[in-house]
């Protein structure tokens, strides 16, 4: 039987005040998660959807104490000034021994590369209309190598330095499984977050002046590319997994300003969608951990 696993604040964890510590002691299964809006919130008010973890069902009793944000990026995950609370459960004084670490990253680190309109190629991930190739392939026509090749850098040197921080020679949790996960396309429209938050991809073309009629083509050129490269990263730190979900949700169309089925918002599932992300995340959670 399937059994729904608990996901805790780290103040939960620890107790305050009159408040006791979580007793993590009890599940077979204690996981420590850090990451992105897919692990904490994506909407707002937040009520209206939910994360991929709390949607999480596996075999064994598991709780999950989760230092995810909105808006985090890989690079602040490993930034000792932002993400202290994190880097000392993993390894710090406050360390314990995890079954395994979840990590929701990669996307946030898309999104943002797009939206940039830096005059150099190198600096941003989207060309300019005088940059534009021959329509060939319209999704690779409008992106830029030289920043595709940074950002790849940029993913690869982030996680390298939190497997770094995981392999400590003294750290608890030392080879410890690290999971990561890709990100369904998302289609380019006009449907932000609420309270000023998004549209994010739909903006960013807007200001390349791409056509309509290419922004989802551009869309799963540069979710499939991130896809490709978390699988290589999979294959190139050891003890890292890789949950592939890609492909699992119904897209939205590029005119349509309202939740659908599966997308809450312009980069967020809904509830019925995080639910059929979190059976593929349960499938290869129970083989690992």
């Amino acid at each position: 039987m399937a059994l729904p696993a608990i996901t805790i604040t780290v103040d939960q964890y620890k107790g305050a005040g009159e408040v006791s510590p979580y007793p993590v002691e009890q599940f077979s299964k204690v996981c420590l998660a850090q990451g992105d809006s897919w692990f904490s919130i994506g909407a707002f008010p937040p009520p209206l959807t939910t994360n991929l973890l709390f949607s999480l069902k596996l075999s064994r009793s598991c709780v999950i104490i989760n230092c995810a944000s909105p808006g985090n990026v890989l690079s602040h995950m490993a930034d000792t000034t932002r993400s202290r609370t994190f880097l000392q459960l993993l390894n710090g004084a406050q360390a314990m021994a995890f079954d395994a670490i979840f990590l929701s990253g990669g996307g946030n680190d898309l999104v943002d590369a797009a939206q940039s309109t830096d005059p150099s190629p190198s600096r941003r991930l989207l060309r300019t209309k005088a940059e534009w190739g021959p329509s060939v392939a319209a999704g690779m026509r409008y992106i830029s190598d030289a920043g595709w090749a940074v950002f790849e850098a940029h993913i690869d040197a982030v996680l390298g330095e939190l497997i770094k921080a995981r392999d400590k020679p003294a750290s608890k949790n030392r080879n410890v499984p690290l999971i990561l996960h890709t990100y369904d396309r998302p289609s380019p429209r006009d449907c932000g977050a609420g309270m000023g938050c998004g549209p994010w991809m739909s903006k960013a073309l807007q200001a390349f002046d791409i056509p309509q009629a290419d922004w989802d083509a551009v869309a799963g050129e540069l979710f499939t590319r991130l896809r490709d490269l978390l699988m290589a990263m999979s294959a190139k730190y050891p003890h890292v997994h890789l949950v592939d979900t890609q492909g699992t949700l119904v897209p939205a169309g590029n005119t349509q300003t309202a939740p659908t089925a599966d997308w809450q918002n312009e980069i967020h599932p809904t509830r019925a969608g995080y639910r059929q992300l979190s059976a593929k995340w349960a499938t290869v959670l129970d083989a690992v951990i």
